[in-house]
C-alpha cells in the first residue's frame, strides 16, 4: 500500500510502498504525532528499508487502500 507523508515547509512529500497494514501505519503515525516533537515516525517499506521522519515536522500522513494480491493472469 502507498503511504504519503507531508512534511512541513517542504514542497515534496515522502512516498513509500509499505508492506505494513493500514492499521499498523495509522497506529505508528498516531503515536508519533501524539508523543510530540521529540518522537519519530518509523516505517518499513516493501523492500525492507526503514524510513524515519521526525514527528514534529509531519504535516499529514495519507494511507492508501490495501491492495489484494491477484492470482492468475489478468485479461
Amino acid at each position: 500500500m502507498d503511504v504519503r507523508i507531508g512534511i512541513q515547509n517542504v514542497a515534496r512529500e515522502v512516498v513509500i510502498e509499505s508492506g505494513q497494514t493500514a492499521e499498523e501505519v495509522a497506529a505508528a503515525a498516531s503515536k508519533a504525532i501524539a508523543t510530540g516533537s521529540g518522537a519519530e515516525l518509523r516505517l518499513t517499506d516493501a523492500k525492507g528499508r526503514v524510513v524515519i521522519v521526525p514527528a514534529g515536522v509531519i504535516g499529514y500522513v495519507e494511507i492508501g487502500a490495501e491492495e489484494q494480491r491477484r492470482v492468475g493472469f489478468a485479461h
